[in-house]
Parts: C-alpha cells; structure tokens; sequence
C-alpha cells in the first residue's frame, strides 16, 4: 500500500503539463522558487512552490517534502561480532516542509520529519528511527543587503552541513538526519561567504517529539568559502566542540577540542580534485589532545562524451592516538561526519584509518548511473582501534600488532527518471582484514545489500 501511494504520487508529478522544478537541494531550505512571482501560467506543481499571500506577491509561501523507503539486507554485521546471519529490515523517511517568505528580510522555514524502522532484530539503531520530530524550525532576519553583500542572522532549529560533510554534515545516507540548534549568522560579499554559528546539539531518542536539548553549546565556529577564477574553490574553518563522557581506545571522558582547517576543491567537468587538512587540539579528561588529518581526492569527469564515464581515487589519513595509557590524545574526532563517506553503510568510520578508495561511474543506459568503489582500510597507529561511521568507538586494538583492516567492494545502481523520483540499489562486501581476524575469533566477511526508493516535490 505504501508503494502504491509511492509510486501515485510520482505519476501526479511525472504527469504535470509543466514542471519547474529546479534540481532539490541537500538543504531544503536553500531552495528558492521566487522566480516563479513572474510567471503567469502556473502549473499543479508550481502552484504547491509559489502561493501568494499578498496582491504584490512579495509574501509568499512553498511546500515541499519527501518520502523515502529503503530495504537493507545483511549477512554478518560487525564481521559477526554479535550477530552471525541474517539481519534484514525496512526503513522509511517522510518529511513536510513549508517556507514562508515576508518581503525580502523576514522569512520562516518549518520541517515535520519522520523516519522509522521495521524487523531489525536487534532493534533501530540511532541512525535509523525517530518517529517523529521537527527537524527544522528557524526565522531568518536580512539586517542588510546591498549590491555586493549582505547579512542574515538565523535562530532556532537548523541542519548543518560544511564542505564535503568530512566534519559537520546533515548525513543524508542513514535514516535519521541531523539537526542543532543556536544561532548562525550568515555574511555573502561578492564571491566570499561566511557562517558563523553557535549550536546546542540534541539527544536523538526513537520516539515521538521526545528528543532532549543538550542545554549547552557545544558547537561553534566560523566557516568561509572563497571562488576562484576557474571554478576553483577554497575553504577555511575553524570549530569547536565540547562533549560529555566521549570514549575511545584511550578511555572514556569529557573532552574539548578545537578544529582549523583548510579545503581546496573543483568538482566540474574535466579534471576535478578536494584537498582537505584539519589539525585539532585541545584536552581530554586530563590531558592534551593533539590530531590531524588530510585528505586527497582527485579525478576526471568525462563530460564531452555521452555516458560521461569519471574515475578518481581518494586517499586518507586520520591519526589515532600514538600511546595508549599516557593521558594524552592523538586520535582524530571527525565530530559530525557524513554517514556515507565510504560506502552506503559502512561499517569503518573516519577514525585511526589511512584508506585507499578508487571508484569510477558511468553512464550505461538513459538516466541509469552505474558506480564502483574499491576501499582499502589500515589503521594509523597500532596503540588505537577502529571506529564506527559516526567516530564512536567500536573495536580496540589492545592486543595487536595487525594494521590491515579490511577491503571493502562496492557497486550501486541509480535510475532517476525525473527531479522528482529516484531508485538505487547496491551491495557492499567487506572481506576481513589480519586486525579484524585477530580480534574477532569467528570473524566473518560482511555482504550488505540496500534498495532504495525516493519521491521528493
């Protein structure tokens, strides 16, 4: 029944006379339709984006959301750790948002998100189920706009989402999204803009409008994007963080870590690259904190041919704590990172790693995209363990010298035949590395396959 209201939803919008629909933002709230105040022939869909609520159609009102259903099969989650076998189970997403716009310099954006899981055996993990909660509820204010710049301030509850998502991302890929709250102020001059933002982070808890304030801040920090002449962009940040009772290999306590770091990156057509370096430091329970990490990335798109076929290969390095016991931390806290950095699910996080990532795409048949990825995994330093996607701790390395960790092989389908409607299916196989097989006595190679289904208005 829930396919059938799917797929009818998507042929209402596929079946539209006109649609002008630009291409959905990973940030709803980035979408602009006030361009649609000149047209005069509206079609359903427009109707929905632009509603008027003045006679100068200056105030104005658009409504948009998703629904997302997703199927993930298993055989051997955490290498067999604590479950050898089967673990299948359904997730789904919806949300509903509308945007109200007063004039130029008042505006409120408001998001309904529920996100549920069915027949996981062992329960929803955090990434997979909130029932129901607001996900975004904030008023922007313009203070000024001129020519050249301009300068908003924006309160209440917000999604975050930085640079390549390698230290603050909404993780779109897990059921559940991300969301704080706080105050951001954004500045636009020219080619240059500027967030700086202080937030609260929540406890996400599986039920309905029950998650819990932190009742601190416990993210702030600047983050600025330059253009280039020739498509060439560079980014630089600066981000704190507090957390309480954070555990890794080293052991479990408060922490206070401040983040600086560069980004240089060109993601059109031709060759393409980001480069990425961050150094933390800071104290943990007691001691000092002192990490880093880079990262390179680079390939080609072919975008004169027709199946505009791109290959590239990415290349980590993510410190971990050099001496275990000494009191002092070398391991990197990617703090908020992007779910899906390697893969669709993963299982390695960002944390004690140098990985190896070739991948390549193409084009195989009209709107059907074929990608491929290859992941080698090591850990950076014997005296720490491996990490979970999120960065929480997962496996410790006490007891071994082994550093491979695994290879992961990964294969996805996408078809998309409108701005509308998407599907995707992919498997992931990770084979045990000489680390796992050493801590784990009946380890087991991983075999995950996802369905994904996607309906966005």
């Amino acid at each position: 029944m829930k396919l059938n209201v799917l797929f009818l939803l998507a042929g209402i919008f596929l079946s539209a006379e006109k649609t002008t629909a630009q291409s959905f933002r990973l940030m709803r709230y980035d979408e602009d339709y006030s361009f649609l105040r000149k047209d005069s022939a509206l079609s359903f869909y427009d109707h929905l984006k632009f509603i008027p609520l003045s006679a100068n159609k200056h105030d104005f009102l658009s409504i948009g959301g998703e629904a997302r259903m997703e199927f993930d099969a298993f055989n051997n989650e955490d290498w067999g750790q604590h479950n050898a076998g089967h673990d299948n189970f359904f997730l789904q997403r919806y949300d509903l948002h509308t945007d109200w716009h007063f004039g130029n310099s008042f505006r409120v954006f408001v998001q309904l998100r529920s996100a549920i899981e069915n027949g996981r055996p062992t329960g929803p993990r955090p990434i997979d189920e909130d029932q129901l909660n607001v996900q975004n509820l904030f008023a922007d204010v313009k203070l000024w706009r001129s020519n050249n710049d301009s300068l908003i301030l924006r309160g209440g509850r917000q999604e975050l989402n930085y640079g390549a998502g390698r230290l603050i991302s909404v993780r779109e890929g897990p059921n559940v999204r991300l969301y704080f709250t706080g105050l951001k102020a954004i500045y636009k001059f020219k080619n240059l803009s500027v967030d700086a933002f202080a937030m609260e982070a929540s406890q996400l808890t599986p039920g309905v409008f029950d998650d819990r304030m932190s009742k601190q801040v416990n993210l702030w920090g600047l983050y600025s994007t330059l253009a280039l002449p020739g498509n060439k962009n560079v980014d630089f940040y600066y981000i704190g963080n507090h957390q309480d009772n954070v555990t890794y290999d080293e052991g479990t306590g408060n922490e206070t870590r401040h983040t600086v770091g560069a980004r240089l990156w060109k993601n059109n057509g031709g060759f393409f690259y980001d480069i990425e370096s961050a150094y933390q430091f800071g104290t943990f329970k007691t001691g000092n904190i002192s990490a880093w990490t880079a990262s390179f990335d680079f390939g080609y798109l072919f975008s004169d041919l027709k199946s505009k076929p791109s290959i590239g290969v990415r290349n980590d390095y993510i410190s971990g704590d050099s001496k275990r016991g000494d009191g002092d931390l070398q391991t990197f806290n990617p703090i908020y990172p992007k779910g899906g950095y390697f893969g669709f699910d993963p299982q390695i996080g960002p944390v004690n790693l140098i990985d190896i990532h070739p991948y390549a795409s193409i084009i195989v048949l009209p709107k059907v995209t074929f990608l491929a990825d290859v992941v080698f995994n090591w850990r950076y330093s014997l005296d720490d363990g491996i990490y979970r996607p999120s960065g929480s701790f997962h496996l410790s390395g006490a007891g071994s010298d082994k550093r491979y960790i695994g290879t992961d092989y990964l294969a996805k389908l996408s078809y998309a035949p409108s701005q509308f409607f998407s599907m995707d299916f992919g498997i992931q196989y990770l084979v045990t590395g000489p680390f796992i097989n050493s801590q784990i006595p009946n380890h087991k190679n991983t075999i995950e396959t996802n369905s994904r289904i996607s309906f966005k208005f």
